[in-house]
């Protein structure tokens, strides 16, 4: 059971819930951003930059390893 769970964070389904919830936490730095925006908060608005940093990478390696995934799909391209 244990070796099902471990190969599905190399799976396609894994790799697709790992972007869904890296967008969750998008969703979250974007209105931690706006109340710091409204508050003036300089602190919490450089927070969110480096946050968002983050998040765009953490997307880019998910999105590198579903084309590695996909290599094999003649439909993926």
């Amino acid at each position: 059971m244990a070796k099902k769970a471990k190969n599905f964070k190399k799976s396609k389904s894994g790799v697709y819930i790992s972007l869904a919830s890296t967008a969750f936490g998008a969703i979250s730095v974007a209105k931690q951003a706006k109340m710091a925006r409204t508050d003036n908060d300089t602190l919490r608005l450089v927070d969110a930059a480096v946050s968002a940093a983050a998040i765009v990478t953490g997307m880019a390696i998910l999105y590198r390893e579903l084309k590695r995934l996909g290599d094999d799909d003649v439909l993926l391209g």
